[in-house]
């Protein structure tokens, strides 16, 4: 496929902006990636682990839990992120005592990211329950990761499945570029989402969810523009 410099694309008149983004393959960002970021960043601790307020730093970018502009508020034991990011795209972190953890994660096998409810670190109820940002130092082209699902409820069922888990993209300007927003069954299971014009978009990104058992995160990969982003 062709690909334009944006000096070529302003010389021709054509936007310099991706016209959308839309789910993409896992796999096939992973092959291409410039980086996969697995949270191996302290020593293993079982849950609860570690709680981290003020973000978490990875080569590339920064974890955080939403973007300047949004507001935090708390739907049953869950986190929602209301209100649109004011540009330019800024992360926020914390509350204290309900920004993220990082815990070794039996299905992963490593450690993984837990953001945190309302309910604070260490409580079980808040594991799981909150939202995640992240932002990149350079505008990208796709994104992608591992999110598991359906651990027990703090009532220590899993019977009655029925969580979401929406993954949001966003530009440089706060711009909303693209989501997939998915009912997942039990384990692991990989989101990803990628521009749909070949143009590096990308900024930055949310995930929120309604699981009942709450969420984990590992194995975050993004990458640049190429034919194989699927």
């Amino acid at each position: 496929m062709l690909r334009l410099c944006p000096a070529v694309l302003l010389l021709l008149g054509l936007p310099l902006h991706a016209q959308g983004v839309t789910p993409g393959d896992y796999a096939g960002i992973r092959e291409t990636a410039q980086a996969v970021i697995g949270f191996e960043i302290l020593p293993p601790r079982p849950e609860p682990g570690y709680s981290l307020d003020h973000g978490i730093a990875f080569a590339g970018g920064h974890v955080g839990t939403g973007f300047s502009g949004q507001t935090l508020i708390s739907v049953g034991p869950f986190d929602r992120l209301s209100g649109q990011p004011t540009p330019p795209l800024a992360l926020l972190t914390g509350p204290e005592g309900a920004g993220l953890s990082l815990a070794t994660h039996r299905a992963f096998g490593s450690m993984a990211i837990y953001p945190l409810g309302a309910a604070g670190y260490p409580a079980v109820e808040a594991r799981g329950e909150g939202s995640i940002a992240v932002i990149f130092d350079e505008d990208i082209c796709a994104l992608g990761l591992l999110v598991h699902t359906d651990y027990a409820d703090p009532l220590g069922s899993n019977a009655d499945h029925r969580g979401s888990v929406t993954l949001t993209a966003y530009g440089r300007d706060g711009a909303r570029l693209g989501q997939e927003a998915r009912s997942l069954g039990t384990g692991v299971s990989a989101l990803a989402l990628r521009v749909t014009d070949g143009l590096a978009a990308i900024a930055g990104a949310t995930l929120e969810n309604t699981d009942p058992g709450g969420i984990a995160v590992d194995d975050l990969v993004f990458g640049p523009c190429s034919e194989t982003l699927g």
